[in-house]
């Protein structure tokens, strides 16, 4: 007996609803669990499980959605500082979602104690970096 699959949360039947701003093939939705106030997620239209499989439209769409969000956010909130991008691709990079999904995650001075090292905390021993080494 064959099993389907589960159903993606990121393809547009379940996702319609949630659409904050789109381009041609991407789409930006507010995260369901932020880091931070106003993170969102830009996800491809088309299913695809990752960075490495989008198209270059695709990528190209990302980018310009990425921007026009960070924008809007500075805009409309004056205490973000910084961003942060990031995107896993792979069960080994943490990603849980296999469609897609570049976080866009606005960042506030004060937000953590040590922000020094941003995404290098995916691994948090690697976090820091030696004090005569820069970013």
């Amino acid at each position: 007996m064959l099993h389907e699959p589960p159903p993606c949360r990121f393809c547009p039947e379940y996702l319609k609803h949630l659409i904050v701003t789109e381009l041609d093939s991407v789409w930006a939705v507010l995260d369901k669990h932020p880091v931070t106030e106003g993170h969102h997620l830009i996800i491809p239209k088309r299913h695809v499980s990752d960075w490495f499989s989008m198209t270059e439209k695709e990528r190209r769409d990302a980018d310009e959605l990425i921007r026009i969000l960070q924008s809007r956010i500075r805009a409309a909130d004056s205490s973000v500082a910084g961003f942060n991008i990031g995107m896993n691709c792979g069960e080994a990079a943490g990603q849980t979602v296999f469609h897609a999904h570049i976080h866009l995650i606005p960042r506030r001075s004060g937000d953590t104690p040590s922000p020094r090292g941003g995404v290098r905390g995916v691994i948090p021993d690697k976090m820091s970096y030696p004090s005569s080494c820069g970013s």
